[in-house]
């Protein structure tokens, strides 16, 4: 009998981590359909190269090295058990004994499939941030390096729990990757936008901020919902099992915690966004519904409903002012990433401290060991890929949209407005 249950949760929580691997996954259609409709219409067909290669290469390099790095997986997947059978007996007797309280349970290559597309969600953030002037080529030789090295690194350091700067004895939480996959990869954007500079004619010589409209936004909204719903695999899949009562309950709560912060946020921005421009913007709009879920994936868990809208309400809120901010400084990212995913993500994290009693201490150690080992180790990859290959595309090429110089093809060769 105890056999029996403990194939039970074993076959449930493997299945659960499958289906929500594959929900994160189709996040990867939503960052792709968000972005290329932010873009205008001479840059879709090399925004949407990029985002199928990426998630293409961030699925290599984590099987090659990026799964050792992160949890010791080892080389090429050789620590993962792929095709044989397990030691029940052994496994039933690491696990806890009263079966479905115990602890998870799965097969390592789903473990390792619900890892890989968080990979691919992180190097996603940057694409978008870079759109409309960075060398296609250029930026997939970053991704080598991204979700090879840089991101498994620092998630050894965090969910692996290879801990530095006393991380763990800090208790630094994030349940489900505010400042480990979203703040970490709006570092490397951050990095990469300093380094390549603003779309020509996005800042005028008196500091004026030019809107540069985006070509599609029924498609940026489609995006924005993909991603609304791949969030629930993101969030959820983070409980690392479903089988019993109690976790069961957990699963429900973040599930519904994640939807309430994303209206939350939209619906913060919508208002922010009326106040500040008279309008309801609808890039503001989108932002805040992503602003909303990035802000409560630290902690879907332990909120009530209300708290988890008003979690995701302050970072709609966040979102809209500081992708005026950045502007100001002139820091120019087209789809809004940074802000979205890394100043909102930095909130999220510190959140926890008021939804799930962290240590103030631990979160601000945690969330300055990421940044500063992803900015940093960003900033000198995006320096040694300028110095060796170039990473923007020349004026005429910017001009022309990097469609043609990068891709040979138009998305819409019909009417293309250069």
């Amino acid at each position: 009998m105890e056999n029996q249950i403990f194939e039970l949760q074993y076959a449930m929580d493997t299945f659960y981590f499958l289906i929500c691997g594959a929900l994160v996954m189709w996040m990867a259609a939503g960052f792709a359909m968000l972005e290329s409709g932010l873009v205008r219409a001479k840059n879709t067909t090399e925004i949407l190269t990029k985002n199928v290669a990426l998630f293409a290469i961030a699925c290599t390099m984590y099987l090659v090295c990026g799964y050792e790095f992160m949890y010791g997986g080892g080389w090429f997947l050789s620590g993962v058990e792929t095709t044989g059978g397990i030691d029940v007996a052994a496994a039933l007797a690491a696990s806890a004994e009263n079966g479905f309280d115990g602890d998870s349970v799965y097969s390592g290559a789903s473990d390792f499939f619900f890892q890989v597309v968080f990979v691919a969600t992180c190097m996603s953030i940057v694409s978008g941030a870079v759109a409309e002037r960075m060398k296609l080529w250029a930026f997939l030789a970053f991704a080598v390096v991204m979700t090879g090295v840089i991101y498994p690194i620092e998630g050894g350091w965090t969910w692996g729990g290879n801990s530095v700067f006393g991380m763990f004895e800090l208790n630094y939480s994030d349940y489900a990757g505010s400042g480990i996959v979203h703040m970490a990869g709006a570092a490397a954007a951050l990095a990469a936008v300093i380094v390549l500079g603003p779309r020509k004619g996005k800042y005028g010589p008196n500091g004026e901020v030019n809107a540069i409209p985006g070509a599609n936004l029924p498609l940026a909204t489609l995006g924005t919902f993909i991603l609304w719903m791949g969030w629930f695999g993101f969030n959820g899949g983070s409980t690392l099992k479903l089988g019993g009562i109690e976790v069961a309950n957990e699963v429900a709560n973040v599930f519904m915690n994640t939807n309430a912060a994303a209206a939350g946020g939209l619906i913060a921005a919508l208002i922010t966004a009326r106040i500040l421009f008279g309008k309801a913007d609808l890039t503001m709009t989108l932002n805040g519904a992503l602003a909303g879920l990035v802000a409560i994936t630290a902690d879907p868990a332990s909120p009530s409903a209300l708290g988890a809208t008003i979690v995701g309400a302050i970072g709609g809120v966040l979102v809209v002012f500081s992708i005026l901010t950045l502007d100001k400084f002139k820091l120019d990212d087209p789809v809004g990433a940074i802000s979205v995913h890394g100043v909102v993500g930095i909130f999220g994290v510190l959140a926890v401290c008021v939804t799930g009693g962290a240590s103030f201490g631990g979160q601000l150690v945690g969330l300055l060991t990421i940044f500063i080992w992803v900015f940093v180790t960003s900033l000198i990859v995006w320096f040694a890929l300028k110095a060796i290959m170039g990473i923007r595309v020349s004026e005429e090429e910017e001009y022309e949209g990097v469609d043609l110089s990068e891709c040979g093809m138009e998305a819409y060769p019909e009417f293309t407005n250069k």
